[in-house]
């Protein structure tokens, strides 16, 4: 199963193509040589990253042409929005058909969404965003691939199982080659086309050990690459984009500044933010987020979370639940609820609905074992599977008991596209 559908290019705008997908124009960045009009290429995230040949290309598309219009009418139906109903208020109505009709909400009306607990007046708000992810983003699902390529962190994050001060996890650290038959195997033998790369703040990498490995990914095999290895520096941001890595995964974990201390030990939130600006900058996609449910954190923080990372042009929002470890500082703290994450998600789509791409973390899926469904259903339109070596995954503990920690990859897959197939969403990332 490809994880990107292949389209035709129709034209050129400058440092773009014009990618034709059974009669759906998109466009998608270019930085691949002696492309022409006529010829097929796989698209991801907005950038063009492979040409294949005709015949593929066609045999593909033959096969998708049988499945793709089906899989758009259920999910349709499952995006059908009735905002009549008796036992919500009027008013939570007035601002779910603003929402509805494109109308930008005031801080108040979100005030409002956020502290609902009324059941049905949620299964409003989250079917109110899933009407808006398929209106502008039809019925794709981007499906990435994960490597934890190490547990090391010099950080002490009072939340985090790989804190530096965890003296009981055992800790790992791949290698340049088995990084590489990792990514290997999920390209050719999976079909990924996205990989993320993901690590602690790992000293014991240097910076050109790892802009080698981002390197020699792209010189060997067709894919998108982003790195997630936390603060490597301004400079060494543009040492990795330099060697092909063209998207950033770096949550800031709260807007508040004091809060923001008070969970990483004393850092500054403002060196975050600046990386993060810095990487847009540089032209790198933006994955970020908060962490919800951190102790003293308030609704306000977390309205705060979701504009701060429309701000700082998210191509992809992360929001994932604080999980309580008992190896860290927060061990007697509860846990963030499932519903609370759904709201996030839903509120995200309302707050950005033509441009979010929104994950399903796999923390969520930790708390709820139906959380990719109900979030998917609420306004979530990307998934990441774990392809890290089956024998390192226990060990990438940043919370305990992590969803598919011992599923193959195969297993995943399968489950996945499974799940996609029966809510009516095509395995692939057309939103470019």
């Amino acid at each position: 199963m490809c994880y990107a559908i292949p389209g035709k290019i129709e034209a050129f705008d400058n440092k773009l193509v014009v990618v034709d997908y059974f009669g759906e124009k998109r466009k998608a960045y270019n930085e691949l040589d002696g492309l022409s009009i006529g010829d097929y290429i796989y698209a991801q995230g907005g950038y063009a990253i492979a040409k294949i040949p005709e015949d593929e290309a066609k045999s593909i598309l033959a096969v998708w042409k049988e499945t793709f219009f089906d899989l758009q009418e259920v999910d349709l139906k499952l995006s059908r929005l009735n905002l009549n109903q008796e036992s919500v208020s009027k008013e939570f109505l007035r601002i779910l058909d603003n929402a509805a009709e494109g109308r930008e909400l005031s801080r108040e009306d979100l005030r409002v969404l956020i502290k609902e607990k009324n059941k049905p007046a949620l299964e409003l708000l989250f079917k109110t965003a899933n009407f808006l992810r398929q209106k502008h983003h039809k019925n794709s699902c981007c499906v990435h691939g994960i490597i934890e390529i190490s547990n090391y962190c010099r950080c002490a994050c009072a939340y985090c199982g790989i804190a530096e001060g965890n003296k009981q996890i055992t800790r790992y650290r791949m290698s340049q080659k088995e990084i590489l038959e990792a990514a290997r195997q999920a390209i050719e033998e999976h079909g990924f086309k996205t990989l993320l790369l993901q690590s602690g703040e790992d000293s014991g990498y240097r910076i050109e050990e790892l802009a080698e490995i981002v390197r020699q990914i792209k010189a060997n095999w067709p894919a998108l690459i982003f790195i997630s290895f936390g603060e490597v520096g301004l400079d060494n941001l543009k040492l990795l984009y330099a060697a092909g890595a063209r998207g950033l995964l770096l949550r800031f974990e709260t807007s508040n500044p004091k809060l923001y201390k008070q969970v990483t030990a004393g850092k500054d939130l403002s060196s975050r933010i600046a990386h993060l600006k810095e990487a847009y900058a540089l032209g790198y996609m933006i994955v970020t987020g908060s962490l919800i449910g951190l102790p003293q954190q308030s609704e306000e923080d977390i309205l705060n979370d979701i504009l701060l990372a429309k701000e700082l042009h998210a191509e992809m929002y992360s929001f994932g639940p604080f999980i309580s470890h008992p190896q860290t500082p927060f061990a007697n703290n509860p846990s963030a609820s499932a519903e609370i994450i759904l709201k996030v998600i839903a509120l995200t789509r309302i707050i950005d609905p033509a441009h979010a791409k929104i994950l399903v973390t796999t923390a969520l899926e930790t708390i709820n074992p139906d959380a990719r469904r109900e979030a998917l259903l609420a306004g979530a339109n990307s998934v990441m599977l774990n392809v890290t070596p089956v024998k390192y995954r226990p060990f990438y503990s940043i919370y305990p008991s992590r969803a598919h920690e011992k599923e193959s990859i195969e297993v995943q897959i399968k489950d996945t596209i499974g799940l996609l197939m029966s809510l009516g969403r095509s395995p692939a990332d057309l939103s470019v």
